[in-house]
């Protein structure tokens, strides 16, 4: 499969994930519990293997310390949004670990790897 399908596979899922967990951030309300949980969860899988497919096509599988680093952000983001339900006092501090674990993940991507 062409890479750019796993590249733009990958990319939106990230832009649901993130939106969806900014959204249970900014409203933990336990009706909202259920959708948010599980858009989240099938965004974070798509994300999973669109990264992983597009890591064999254009890396060749090796798997640097960038790679690492970026399943630690997924890993950390994908945990993010069942933590707004558990602990709404925590949402600003939720919201900045996801934007510093986004911030992290880009860097990863257009600056390490292409250095």
């Amino acid at each position: 499969m062409n890479p750019l399908y796993y590249a733009v596979l990958h990319v939106f899922s990230l832009f649901v994930l993130t939106a969806h967990s900014f959204m249970a951030f900014a409203n933990p309300a336990p009706e909202n519990r259920k959708r948010a949980l599980m858009i989240t969860g099938i965004a974070s899988l798509l994300v999973l293997i669109s990264g992983f497919g597009l890591l064999a096509k254009l890396h060749a599988n090796q798997f640097s310390g960038w790679v690492i680093v970026k399943l630690v952000c997924w890993l950390g983001l994908s945990m993010l949004a069942g933590r707004a339900f558990r602990r709404p006092h925590l949402r600003g501090a939720l919201a900045t670990t996801a934007l510093v674990l986004i911030l992290t993940a880009l860097v990863m991507v257009y600056i390490v790897r292409l250095a």
